[in-house]
């Protein structure tokens, strides 16, 4: 599971943190932000919009993500908005030209993922088996995404040299991702969603 914070202004990447193990993320939360506003010399106060990650993902998490992001956006005055997780996680390969499919381990034998071409999403968020995934595959494709961990020997067995697997620095979600495509977001709208942000489940939460 990863968990990761970022900061970015209009010309660079100021700093990000990024932790990538098999534990729960949201008690380090506020202690990450906190670590890189410091790291920084940067306090709270100085920062002008907020981007958040909507999943699809962990449902605890990504409530308590949202939770977290929305309070402070209130508590500063400044804006939000959401950005779907796989849409950050295709943006770590925009520049490639073949088909990108991010796949994430959504447990129960399933993956979350959608196909993007050119910069652009082409499918649905699904959250499907994978092996119902790899039936929609018909050209070369670059996988990224913890999804690889689990499910890598199938896709080379199904896809065999037309599965391309992108690199480990490049493979899992980052907060300067989301930072950049929220930015750019902000850039366009210049409007808040503190109202209107939800998590993208794809799939139903337990018990609904």
């Amino acid at each position: 599971m990863t968990g990761s914070v970022a900061l970015m202004d209009k010309e660079r990447l100021i700093a990000e943190y990024t932790l990538n193990l098999k534990e729960t993320h949201t008690s380090r939360l506020m202690p990450a932000m906190d670590r890189v506003l410091k790291d920084a010399s940067l306090t709270m106060k100085d920062i002008d919009g907020i981007a958040v990650s909507l999943g699809p993902g962990s449902f605890t998490g990504l409530r308590i993500g949202i939770a977290t992001a929305k309070g402070l956006a209130q508590g500063l005055n400044i804006p939000i908005v959401g950005i779907p997780t796989l849409d950050g996680l295709a943006f770590n390969l925009f520049h490639c030209k073949d088909l990108i499919c991010p796949i994430l381990d959504a447990r129960k034998g399933e993956v979350y993922s959608a196909l993007y071409k050119n910069g652009k999403r082409i499918s649905k968020y699904m959250a499907c088996e994978p092996g119902e995934l790899l039936k929609k595959i018909k050209s070369k494709v670059i996988f990224l995404g913890d999804g690889i961990e689990v499910y890598g020997d199938l896709i080379r067995k199904r896809l065999g040299g037309k599965a391309v697997f992108a690199p480990k620095s490049r493979r899992l979600p980052n907060a300067s991702s989301i930072a950049e495509l929220g930015l750019r977001k902000l850039r366009r709208s210049k409007k808040t969603e503190l109202l209107t942000l939800r998590p993208i489940y794809v799939r139903a939460p337990m018990g609904k």
